[in-house]
């Protein structure tokens, strides 16, 4: 009698993607937890370590820890090829190097790279990724040369390795800095008046918060003669937002001496237009959050959920899902019965899939905050637990100092939702269904139900 071998059943994308970050997330803590990873005698705490790699391959930026002062070059470099990884997409550097390597893509491979880049129709083949690595270096490369020019009079040959981690942190919207060199946690409040460094780490967060897809419809311009709908969808929706957010924090922080009262007109302009870019997933700040009134944290919490574009380096719910939900509000009061923008009907599953994921995105969001509330001393307010668990979701890593002063279980639930946020909530639910079967459509009747 014939042997009949049992093929193992390939595992589905959402949970390779799942599993790739866990796994990332695993290696970088063991080499964070080196003895000569860190800075300060002996090795850094375990849990220290693991609330850092997650940050860092979630490309989130909240910090228990300076990254100047606590980890050593090698740590440094460690924290920034995590970043570069979960920036760029476990699923997207694996796939590059099996190209590199010779080897064949085939079906099964191309499905998780198009899940892991959140476009499930997405075609491209090799040329695609080959396209993401190599201007991802050169925008990088260019950014790093930027900032070395910046940093270089003041910190010397240091300041040069401060540009090149700059400039990738910047890319792929982590939010880490070196600036401890200057003062620990300062983030880049000490470059408030420096436009070369704002201007560079501004247009470094935006150009990786569109998306790898809008480049590729740029690149392609020539061939296809016009942007396509996602293309437009997400510069529409970036412009409006950087423009808004501008327009909210000069309105809102005008007069408050401890972010943009005492600055020149033209340091409010740039202060408040670097502050509109960071907020959406980037995790900088010129300005000091806790100077910042409630009424403006609560709109920092907008913007940071929103978060970047799809298929980006960025977090958040993303920019067309915002988009979406709205033209669904207006088709509805407008009577129409499909959802429509810029002239074109959109895919009810995509409307579906952009309830799913705001519905899931608030529920974690909520726990989160629920937990950082409860556990943090009476004098933290709530609105700086709202914040920091946002933060957290979104992958923005702006911090109004929640995270220093959580407990284990807040800072736990921290690692849970930066890993939510990174992943995507409707990927993570997907994993978690050990068997999905396929089954056929049944045909059920219909009902009525009274909704708002």
């Amino acid at each position: 009698m014939p042997i009949i071998k049992k093929t193992a059943k390939p595992m589905q994308p959402a949970r390779t993607l799942c599993l790739g970050f866990l796994i990332i997330i695993i290696a970088g803590t063991l080499l964070l937890w080196l003895p000569f990873s860190s800075t300060c005698e002996g090795s850094t705490p375990f849990f220290d370590c693991l609330f850092t790699a997650t940050s860092a391959t979630c490309v989130t930026g909240l910090v228990v820890a300076d990254t100047f002062t606590n980890w050593t070059i090698f740590g440094q470099i460690v924290i920034a090829l995590l970043i570069q990884v979960g920036g760029l997409g476990f699923v997207t550097i694996i796939t590059f190097f099996n190209i590199a390597a010779g080897k064949k893509l085939g079906y099964r491979t191309m499905a998780n790279a198009s899940d892991g880049l959140t476009e499930s129709t997405f075609q491209g083949g090799r040329r695609i990724f080959i396209s993401i690595m190599k201007y991802s270096m050169i925008i990088e490369g260019v950014g790093a040369v930027l900032l070395s020019i910046a940093f270089f009079p003041k910190h010397g040959g240091f300041g040069i390795w401060m540009g090149v981690f700059t400039s990738i942190t910047a890319f792929c919207n982590a939010g880490f800095d070196l600036c401890g060199a200057d003062s620990p946690y300062s983030s880049l409040t000490g470059y408030c008046d420096n436009p070369l460094v704002l201007i560079t780490v501004a247009l470094l967060i935006i150009v990786g918060g569109l998306g790898f897809i809008v480049w590729e419809n740029f690149l392609n311009i020539r061939k296809k003669h016009k942007l396509s709908l996602h293309t437009k969808a997400v510069l529409i929706t970036s412009g409006i937002l950087i423009a808004g957010g501008m327009l909210f924090y000069l309105a809102a922080e005008w007069r408050n001496p401890e972010t943009l009262g005492n600055m020149s007109f033209g340091e409010k302009l740039l202060n408040a237009f670097f502050s509109s870019v960071t907020a959406r997933t980037a995790g900088y700040n010129s300005i000091p959050i806790e100077g910042m009134s409630d009424f403006t944290q609560l709109g920092t919490c907008v913007f940071m959920f929103i978060g970047a574009s799809p298929a980006s380096t960025g977090g958040g719910i993303k920019t067309t899902t915002v988009l979406v939900l709205i033209m669904t509000v207006v088709s509805y009061i407008r009577s129409k019965n499909d959802v429509e923008l810029l002239k074109h009907k959109i895919d009810k599953l995509a409307v579906y899939r952009t309830l799913t994921v705001t519905l899931l995105s608030l529920i974690a969001v909520i726990i989160c905050f629920s937990v950082l509330y409860f556990t943090t001393p009476d004098e933290i307010s709530g609105v700086r637990c709202l914040f920091e668990a946002v933060s957290a979701f979104s992958t923005t890593g702006l911090s109004s100092g929640v995270t220093a002063i959580a407990g284990t279980s807040g800072r736990i639930l921290l690692i849970i939702t930066m890993y939510i946020g990174r992943v995507g909530p409707v990927s993570l639910a997907l994993s978690m269904l050990m068997n999905v079967s396929k089954r056929k459509n049944i045909v059920v009747p219909d009902g009525q139900i009274i909704v708002g």
